[in-house]
């Protein structure tokens, strides 16, 4: 058992490594990359094509880039928005890690992108212990998810800088209770702001933006108070303390393993 954690680790401490140096060659060249958790069916591609449509009107340069187990439906309609979009096949694996951005950005990102929102795969497990290189990481839950999401998936919400709830036009419908969520989110990550949105009837269209906006011009971002701090970062990020697997946390089923057995990357396709 402790070669197969001390693996863990490693696989973690690897995509940590590239994630800092993916990081910091963004930045340089003035790029910042948001970071999208939400479960299946939350509204994120909703929400996030209005996002980039306000961005368009903006004049805000920004990109999009999707990834799915399966299909390219979501980059089909976020690339109505009329931005850079590229989707990503992850060919089963349940999550986006940092060398897998990192090599499907070369030879595609425009070079005047100042936000690269990515739309990470459809789960709140998985992706939760992977650094991205982000600048903001986001999770969105809608209000159709339950009250008790936050403490059912404490490693994703507990890294968030920004959590975003979706679908508000219904909340009232599905008995949404907002107080007990956020006291929720209070609970598991403590001073993380809480932003309230509905594509459908444009409600708190534009916080997203301007939050990523904030971040990509070196406003401070909340500090999970589990996250631990990368070097040269100048704000906290990062995975659980013990740095486990993604499903160490959870009883969401099995351990993940990489086809090969051995923490292996699969290989994607665009």
């Amino acid at each position: 058992m402790c070669r197969v954690v001390d693996l863990r680790q490693a696989v973690l401490a690897k995509n940590d490594a590239t994630a800092h140096t993916l990081r910091a060659g963004l930045a340089a060249r003035g790029t910042a990359v948001v970071n999208l958790l939400s479960s299946p069916g939350s509204g994120k591609t909703a929400l996030l094509e209005r996002e980039l449509l306000l961005a368009r009107e903006r004049s805000v340069p920004v990109a999009a880039l999707t990834a799915d187990l399966a299909t390219e439906n979501d980059a089909a309609r976020l690339a109505r928005s009329g931005v850079p979009v590229k989707q990503v096949l992850t060919d089963g694996l349940c999550h986006l890690e940092a060398d897998m951005l990192g090599g499907h950005l070369d030879g595609w990102l425009p070079d005047d992108t100042r936000l690269l929102f990515v739309e990470n795969v459809g789960n709140l497990v998985c992706p939760a212990s992977y650094d991205l290189g982000e600048t903001l990481r986001v999770v969105l839950a809608s209000v159709t998810e339950g009250e008790d999401k936050p403490l059912k998936y404490p490693t994703a919400f507990g890294l968030a800088h920004l959590v975003v709830v979706t679908k508000t036009d219904i909340a009232e419908a599905v008995e949404f209770d907002e107080a007990a969520f956020r006291a929720n989110v209070a609970q598991v990550n403590p001073g993380v702001e809480v932003v309230l949105t509905s594509a459908r009837k444009e409600r708190g269209i534009g916080a997203l933006l301007d939050r990523a906006i904030a971040a990509a011009d070196g406003a401070p971002v909340h500090a999970p108070v589990m996250a631990r701090q990368h070097d040269g970062l100048g704000h906290a990020h990062g995975h659980p303390h013990a740095h486990g697997h993604p499903h160490d946390d959870h009883d969401d089923g099995p351990p993940h393993t990489h086809p090969d057995g051995t923490g292996a990357m699969a290989q994607t396709r665009s």
